[in-house]
């Protein structure tokens, strides 16, 4: 059997993982157009900031894909996928044909058309290039603007920072971090970096880029009429599911590749996973991008064994973010900014003081959701309770508001099953 996987990401390494699981014979070819071996991207704000090297950030030991019989083509670009005749094309001209194949494509950062984006001094920040590419130019930077103020942006901001360069954030929404957290969340984040020094502008956004008669970045113009002094531009406004090869090849895509519940996708013996894939979402129960760690994983697991013959069901993937600004930690999971007229209950505890916050988000009996800030020690358990759509009373959900979830309130039978390693093999 001939597994072909575009793209070495953490779905990568599940593919591989799992494909090794049911096949250990099976030949594994991995086309990715990075030229590193898989690493944790999650950790490029931290190489960025010097706080750890190159070698710190690999996944796996080098010695990984040699003991998993894996040929690595990297830093090569796959420029077209034939389903029907199972070759992919490279733009070296090479041909790999395949069996079964898996597009663990990834996404790719979104600029909008903002004037004079085109040009030096203007950068990105989702792949190791990126940050190898910011650490050669940062001792050169002064100002610097970060356009987003989500997850992405501020580590970005956060890295450059530690740097020594000024940074100003701007944000589109009301508050940074809109999408992953809430008001109050993002409130208490924004303070800590304001008394640290950062600058941050919410409800506005880039008008224009502006650059000097030499092409250089000198400032930019915010829709609100302000305007910012900078050499230097990080967009970080978000990514998109990378889904052009499957489009091309005539593959169902919608906002991502459209998967069902074995990770296949519409092409026969194509399969996708990962930050690409328009999966199941455990909690709405609808097909959804879900672009986290955990997920890409999990995907690259199941489609791995799929493609090597098993029959395993993706469950439905959690969101989930965690984060941590300056000792700062963050969590959020699930259904965090529930719609108003969706019929959730909503309980909150929040000591701004001592930077404490806690939300949790219920339907009927269920907690489907939360946002925890400073104190974050418990989120497994109340990611257990989310996972194991555990049936709470009302006044376990003040338990649960008061931090103190416990399985020992968990129904027997959840209990059993969840808990006693006995149980869950009978």
């Amino acid at each position: 059997m001939k597994y072909v996987i575009v793209g070495n990401g953490v779905a990568s390494i599940g593919a591989i993982e799992g494909i090794r699981r049911v096949d250990p014979e099976g030949t594994i070819t991995v086309v990715s157009d990075e030229k590193f071996k898989t690493y944790g991207r999650p950790l490029i704000s931290y190489f960025l900031a010097g706080k750890v090297t190159n070698e710190r950030i690999s996944l796996r030991d080098d010695s990984f894909y040699e003991d998993n019989k894996v040929e690595l083509k990297l830093g090569q670009k796959v420029k077209r996928v034939d389903p029907e005749k199972k070759i992919i094309y490279l733009e070296n001209e090479e041909k790999v044909d395949f069996d079964k194949l898996l597009l663990a494509t990834g996404g790719t950062p979104f600029c909008p058309p903002i004037p004079g984006s085109d040009g030096p001094g203007v950068y990105f920040f989702t792949t190791l290039a990126h940050a190898q590419t910011l650490n050669e130019v940062c001792k050169e930077l002064k100002k610097v603007v970060v356009i987003g103020g989500g997850l992405i942006g501020l580590k970005a901001a956060e890295s450059l920072f530690d740097r020594g360069v000024e940074v100003s954030i701007v944000e589109l929404a009301p508050r940074i971090l809109s999408a992953a957290f809430d008001d109050v969340a993002g409130n208490i984040v924004a303070n800590r970096l304001k008394k640290l020094g950062f600058n941050i502008y919410c409800d506005t956004t880039a008008r224009e880029i502006k650059r000097d008669t030499n092409g250089q970045v000198k400032g930019v113009f915010l829709q609100d009429g302000r305007i910012l002094e900078a050499d230097g531009v990080v967009i970080a406004i978000g990514v998109v599911p990378n889904v052009t090869l499957a489009r091309e090849a005539g593959i169902n895509v919608n906002r991502g590749i459209v998967v069902d519940e074995n990770l296949k996708t519409s092409a026969p013996d194509v399969y996708a996973a990962g930050d690409v894939a328009e999966a199941l979402d455990f909690l709405w129960q609808e097909p959804r991008v879900t672009p986290i760690w955990p997920n890409a994983y999990s995907q690259g697991f199941i489609a791995g064994q799929n493609m090597a013959g098993a029959e395993r069901k993706y469950g439905g993937g959690l969101a989930m973010n965690s984060i941590g600004f300056y000792g700062l930690p963050t969590i959020s999971a699930g259904i965090a900014n529930p719609p108003e007229d969706g019929g959730y209950e909503v309980l909150t505890y929040v000591d701004e003081e001592k930077e404490i916050y806690r939300k949790l988000v219920f339907k009927g009996d269920k907690l489907v959701g939360y946002v925890l800030v400073g104190d974050v020690d418990k989120a497994g358990r109340f990611t257990g309770y989310i996972r194991n759509q555990v049936p709470v009373t009302q006044e376990v959900k003040l338990h649960l508001q008061d931090n103190r979830p416990t399985p020992l309130e968990w129904p027997e039978d959840i209990f059993q099953q969840r808990w006693n390693p006995q149980a869950r093999l009978r």
